[in-house]
């Protein structure tokens, strides 16, 4: 079975604003969450900063060293040459000793911290996924699939990138600012004081960029996700677009959304230079500080060169780590925007469960009174009234707009009509639980995802139990055993992603296929033929009759070549039954079926001549 469809007729689908959106969690909920996540992983994070700490340790000691060698330099300068140079060998050799300690503790560090956040990560992507998955389906509806998509793609990969490059670096880098403090410190006070200087400034910095940039990151990743929602829009109901002409309007939409893109992120760079350019300042003032404390105490001589040096060595070397972690906060605010729409889905609640469920008996559908509207005061239904025996097959039919689509949904469960009830079985679809609805009814759209696997795998993800022997009926069924056989590896072919790619006609026959495995009671087919050519399309309507044999079936008709076969033709215009009966007594009675029916009958007698 495939993905509901998100991209509907006009009038059949709503634009989702602010307000549709999923939800977005807040700072404490994200912290909250983290701490849950990094419990389990303790001992690790532990050993990661003490690897870490100890690298920054090492590495503090090269000043001194080189102080060290300035004194000894300045001492010896009438020294002969090779004893200047046995005098030195010492502190040469110490500082590759130091290079060397400090690259593999920080390796060890990076490398552990890395472990941890991956770890972490990858636990969030599953709450992520299962929550996304059990997701009411009129809840992504009304958010838009770009919402969803945007989360689950650009989101996941901004906290990824964090985890994998901005988290090590933040850490090493604080751990040697701290380190370097103290060294400055154990010199003499007077150079911390002085070094100390730049801190105000980087700290009112700090603050200023991230009570701007926080808002603004968000802000980018929530238009990200509308830009991604309206292209998803323009692209999947192109034909609809081209029908209507509506190309300008949708042009003028995506423009518009790419234009709010390109607004936040010039926003944010000039955001950014202005930043950078205060913590320039900073470190100009810290320096300075620190070697006006230097001279003082040379002169006086409270201190050596060698010490002084050292001193100013410290200083210069804390540029690239203040540098990192007032960077890291940039990629931080970006990161967090993106976490906090993560674990806004990652921790919705599970849907409202009837306390005591109805429970279907046969696949009978009563629809009464039903009434919905996308959109305020604009119906897309109205007072529509069905009822179907258990075992018929229906052709919903009516022009683009008229409301198939929409009906076909609130069968399905997808949406809760505004008005009216529809019934699954004699139990109301409202009274059924989540799982049995999904039992119950089953949804193929044009709209028909391959997973990346193999092709069993892909099929059992309608019935996991099912055996190969099954699997091969299924196919069978719908008429594709044979291609399916002639694959390379057959049932265990990889398809999908990297995989064998299959054609549009395979991939809806595959979808089927998932269908009769299912085997619910009630099956809906909203236009499952309509993205195959002409030759294709008689395929798959032969496969569709084939799955939908034994049970209720509501067609969406994109080919009016599928009413003809239907027990029963329901007509909708403009939300509302217009009338519905056999196909030979609607032609007959010369309405609106009539009409539709002319209008088919003559473009396929002008394209077979």
């Amino acid at each position: 079975m495939s993905a509901p469809a998100t991209t509907g007729p006009a009038g059949d689908r709503a634009s989702s604003g602010p307000d549709r959106l999923l939800p977005i969690a807040d700072g404490a909920r994200v912290r909250a969450v983290l701490r849950e996540l990094v419990r389990p992983r303790r001992r690790v994070a532990v050993l990661a900063v003490a690897a870490l700490v100890a690298g920054s340790a090492v590495s503090l000691l090269a000043a001194p060293l080189l102080g060290r060698i300035v004194d000894t330099v300045a001492a010896q300068g009438s020294a002969p040459r090779d004893e200047g140079t046995g005098v030195l060998l010492g502190p040469v050799l110490g500082l590759a000793g130091i290079a060397l300690g400090q690259g593999l503790l920080a390796f060890v560090g990076v490398a552990l911290i890395a472990r941890v956040g991956e770890t972490m990560l990858a636990r969030l992507r599953e709450r992520f996924v299962e929550r996304a998955l059990v997701l009411p389906l009129a809840r992504l509806e009304r958010a838009g699939s770009g919402d969803l998509t945007s989360r689950v793609t650009d989101d996941v990969k901004v906290v990824g990138t964090a985890v994998r490059q901005a988290l090590p670096q933040f850490a090493r880098a604080a751990f040697l600012i701290v380190l370097t403090l103290v060294g400055l410190a154990v010199l003499d006070w007077r150079f911390l004081l002085g070094a100390l200087l730049a801190v105000p400034i980087q700290v009112a910095t700090a603050r200023w960029f991230l009570n701007w940039s926080g808002p603004l990151y968000t802000e980018q990743r929530i238009a990200g996700g509308a830009q991604q929602q309206q292209l998803l829009d323009t692209a999947g109901g192109v034909a609809t677009v081209r029908a209507f002409r509506l190309h300008d309007e949708h042009l003028g939409r995506v423009r518009e959304r790419a234009q709010a893109l390109v607004t936040i992120g010039l926003r944010l760079v000039r955001l950014q230079t202005r930043f950078f350019g205060r913590l320039n300042a900073g470190e100009l003032v810290g320096l300075v500080g620190v070697l006006v404390a230097g001279f003082l105490l040379v002169r006086s001589g409270t201190a050596t060169i060698g010490v002084a040096s050292a001193a100013a060595l410290y200083f210069i070397n804390l540029f690239t780590p203040i540098n990192i972690v007032l960077f890291q906060l940039d990629a931080a605010q970006s990161a967090i925007a993106g976490l906090r729409r993560i674990v806004g889905v990652a921790d919705l609640p599970d849907e409202d469960r009837p306390a005591d469920p109805a429970v279907p008996a046969g696949g009978g559908v009563r629809a009464g009174d039903l009434t919905y509207s996308y959109v305020d005061g604009h119906p897309a239904l109205s007072g529509v009234d069905l009822d179907v025996a258990a075992g018929t097959r229906v052709a919903l039919v009516g022009t683009s707009g008229a409301g198939k689509s929409t009906l076909a949904k609130l069968v399905a469960g997808m949406h809760d009509p505004s008005g009216g009830s529809v019934a699954i079985g004699g139990a109301a679809l409202a009274e059924q639980s989540p799982d049995g609805r999904r039992r119950t009814v089953a949804l193929v759209t044009q709209e028909v995802h391959v997973f990346a696997g193999s092709l069993a795998d892909d099929l059992r993800l309608a019935r996991p139990d099912a055996t190969d022997e099954r699997l091969r009926d299924a196919l069978d069924t719908v008429g594709a055993l044979g291609w399916a056989s002639a694959l390379s590896d057959g049932l265990d072919t990889v398809v999908g992603d990297g995989g064998h790619t299959l054609t549009v006609v395979q991939s809806q026959q595959l979808a089927l296929a998932r269908l009769v495995l299912a085997d619910p009671p009630v099956a809906i087919l909203d236009e499952a033929t309509a993205e195959a050519g002409s030759a294709g399309a008689r395929v798959l309507e032969v496969a569709a009759a084939a799955a939908l044999r034994g049970r209720t079936g509501l067609v969406v008709a994109h080919r009016l070549t599928q009413a003809c076969d239907a027990d029963l033709v329901v007509v909708l215009d403009a939300g509302r039954v217009a009338e519905q009966g056999r196909h030979e007594d609607l032609v007959q009675a010369g309405g609106r079926y009539a009409d539709l029916w002319g209008a088919w009958s003559g473009v396929r007698r002008d394209r077979d001549g």
